[in-house]
């Protein structure tokens, strides 16, 4: 069955807060929401003007707070790149902190990614092999916390299919699994539902995000990611691909959550959810 929830990310340039993305997705009636986090403290986010949540917060008072609401998390976002040596020393550490908060607060897997950019002075190889490394103690942790570790496609290695299938293939675990965005593998040039359906059976959860005709002008061969549909999703030049992805997962009987991703305004977050749900119907 699928199922809508969003992103609370859609208020991070609307310098929103966590609470407004709560708020928002009780009005519309959406059952699920993902957060990103923050490994530490951070003023903007202390402040109210970010909508992630510090994993120095309490989880249980939080998820107390949300079953308040009916309210349910269907990710935790912990996007610090895994790839290369900074993966190594801090992203490592940042996913397993957002693996034990996602135990505590109920929430069934954990968002990672590659870097916008590979490191320099390594090689695609020696990048490769530490990303698998890293995966590697993260697993360690979400087997023992039965957690799900997501990949998603973001940046120049993820969103390579052969780069990505090797990740997937050097692991035989249940705890390692796809969070698939449309928006990305579009604009990093792949075709989306292509895509989609090579990793149909890794798939644990989804980012949608359209993309406007603009934006897609100005990407270059270098691009591999957006962070979020600036249009309603249905309006842009990804809707067609978007369809047919949805079409994919109702075929095949996928059940899981299709996080929307676009600007939490209320027009567009109204309009977004409308057009998807008449896709799910359709």
């Amino acid at each position: 069955m699928l199922k809508l929830g969003m992103h609370t990310d859609n208020w991070r340039t609307l310098s929103g807060s966590f609470e407004q993305a709560v708020t928002a997705a009780q009005d519309l009636e959406l059952e699920y929401i993902e957060f990103g986090v923050v490994d530490g403290q951070d003023f903007i986010q202390g402040l109210g003007y970010a909508p992630t949540i510090s994993l120095d917060s309490n989880p249980i008072r939080l998820r107390r707070y949300l079953d308040e609401r009916g309210i349910r998390v269907s990710q935790i976002d912990a996007g610090y790149p895994i790839s290369g040596p900074l993966g190594a020393t801090f992203g490592v550490r940042y996913a397993q902190r957002a693996i034990q908060f996602a135990r505590a607060i109920g929430c069934p897997c954990v968002d990672t990614t590659d870097g916008q950019f590979k490191p320099e002075g390594y090689s695609d190889e020696e990048t490769i092999a530490m990303t698998i490394q890293n995966y590697r103690q993260i697993l360690e942790w979400a087997q023992d916390y039965e957690i799900t570790i997501n990949i998603e496609p973001h940046g120049p290695f993820t969103t390579n299919p052969e780069i990505l299938a090797r990740i997937f293939d050097h692991f035989d675990s249940p705890y390692l699994g796809l969070n698939f965005d449309t928006g990305n593998t579009f604009i990093a040039g792949q075709d989306p539902a292509t895509f989609l359906k090579r990793f149909l059976p890794r798939l644990n959860h989804l980012h949608i995000k359209d993309v406007t005709a603009n934006l897609a002008a100005d990407a270059t061969d270098e691009s591999t990611g957006i962070a979020m549909s600036e249009s309603p999703i249905g309006s842009g030049i990804n809707a067609e691909n978007i369809a047919k992805c949805i079409q994919l997962m109702k075929a095949a009987d996928w059940d899981g959550v299709l996080s929307i991703e676009c600007l939490g305004t209320e027009e567009v977050l109204a309009t977004s959810t409308k057009w998807l749900r008449n896709q799910i119907a359709d």
